[in-house]
This record gives C-alpha cells, structure tokens and sequence, in this order.
C-alpha cells in the first residue's frame, strides 16, 4: 500500500505509544550493545531519537534489566529525549518484556509500536508506514523479501527440500498494534508461557492477521561485532556521525 494511500485526511493521524524493548543480556553481541558507542552516543539513544522525533509518537516506554534502569534515565536526560515517560523492568522473556512496556502505556493510547532498543537506524518513513497500517488493520509489520535461495534441511544439516521464497519474509520492529489487543494477547502468551519471538506472533495466535508494509534494509538489528561496522557506515552515508 503507497504512502499516498495511507496519508489519507490531517484528522485522520493516528497517534501511539512506543514500548522500546532493551531488556537482552547481548550474549551474541559479547558486551552490552544497547549502551555501546555508535556514532558519538549510545545504540538505545539513537534508537530512541527516532521516536522522539516521529511526530506521530506521544510517550516513550523503555523496557530494560533492573542494572540498566538509573543509566538509561540518565541517558535520557543527558540528550534530552523527552518523551521517555518511564523506564520499567523487563522480564526473563521477550514476551515477559513487552508486556511489561504495553502495561505501563498511557491508558487512552489506541496503538501501541513495540521497537527492538538495538534497532537504531530506524526511519521516520518506516515508523509512519507502520503506525497507519496498524490504523486501518489492527496489526502491522515491516517486512523485507527473501533474495536468497532457501532450503529446508534435517537433524545432520543435509538438504531435504527447497523453500518458496516468495511465501517467506525477514520481519522487522517496529510492530504496531491496536493496544488492547495486544495487552490482551501478550498477556495470554505469557500466561501460557508460549515461546514467540516476535509481537505480532502473539497477535497471530489471537486470531488477528497481521498487515504487511515494506521495511528497510538498513533497519538492521545490532547482534554481532560485525553489525556496528556496518551501522556505522549508513550513518557515514546519511552524514549522521557525531
């Protein structure tokens, strides 16, 4: 669907709440990426300036460990992201997590955006496309199709069978959702202690279908040494480097 289809009436903006998931050990990572240096300030404030500029974004939620809570306040401060209405403790899973950001919005919000916090390359373009979609369809998802070729492979890592690309996408954060909705399904995933490891998932087992809108390729997520090089250079490209 074209922007100039979802922009539809200046009445019609939708407004949300944005929960910023930043509650991971960085395992994978090998140190703590969310505070980690990107471009002269930390992954989460970059992360975070995102939805502090989206003119469609009213309050900030960020979901972190308890060790985290006073420096990402802190943090905050420091470089004025004003928005951030609370900082609160995650929980032991992403599910865990998610909800305990959805739980703390504003109780008038009608959509809710859950971000992962080591997503900071972010757009505004991608934030509007999402939040309107979420508008129209209940749930909203950026996506980006498969290029590569996909096979399915068994237990000893031999090929059984190719994949229809063409049926399978990589998805991106943010997800968007009507908020009572997704209050209610992430309280169900949680109390059945369903191992999901993306939002809409839960939304999914609720029954509601997920809308689809297109991602970005440089919307990556931080999960490796490897990733900060390449985070660094679209910032180089954007002439967004401190």
């Amino acid at each position: 669907m074209g922007l100039s289809k979802l922009f539809r009436k200046k009445d019609e903006t939708p407004h949300c709440s944005a929960v910023i998931v930043a509650a991971g050990s960085s395992k994978r990572m090998g140190s703590d990426k969310i505070m980690a240096n990107l471009g002269g300030m930390p992954v989460l404030v970059r992360t975070l300036r995102a939805f502090q500029n989206s003119n469609l974004v009213d309050e900030i939620i960020v979901v972190t460990r308890v060790d985290r809570i006073e420096e990402i306040a802190q943090a905050c401060k420091e470089f004025d992201i004003s928005k951030v209405a609370k900082v609160v403790c995650g929980g032991a899973t992403r599910m865990e997590s998610a909800l305990a950001g959805v739980s703390e919005i504003n109780p008038k919000a009608k959509l809710v955006a859950i971000h992962d916090g080591a997503r900071p390359l972010v757009t505004d373009l991608i934030i509007k496309r999402t939040v309107y979609a979420a508008r129209d369809f209940l749930s909203a998802v950026p996506i980006l199709k498969i290029t590569d070729t996909l096979k399915k492979v068994d237990e000893n890592g031999v090929i059984i069978e190719p994949v229809d690309r063409d049926a399978v996408v990589r998805v991106q954060t943010p997800q968007v959702f009507n908020a009572e909705l997704i209050k209610g399904a992430l309280t169900k995933a949680v109390t059945d202690k369903l191992t999901l490891t993306d939002d809409c998932s839960a939304m999914d087992m609720m029954g509601v279908k997920t809308h689809t809108v297109t991602g970005d390729e440089d919307n990556i997520k931080l999960t490796t040494p490897r990733d900060f090089f390449i985070a660094e250079a679209i910032l180089r490209n954007r002439g967004d480097l401190n």
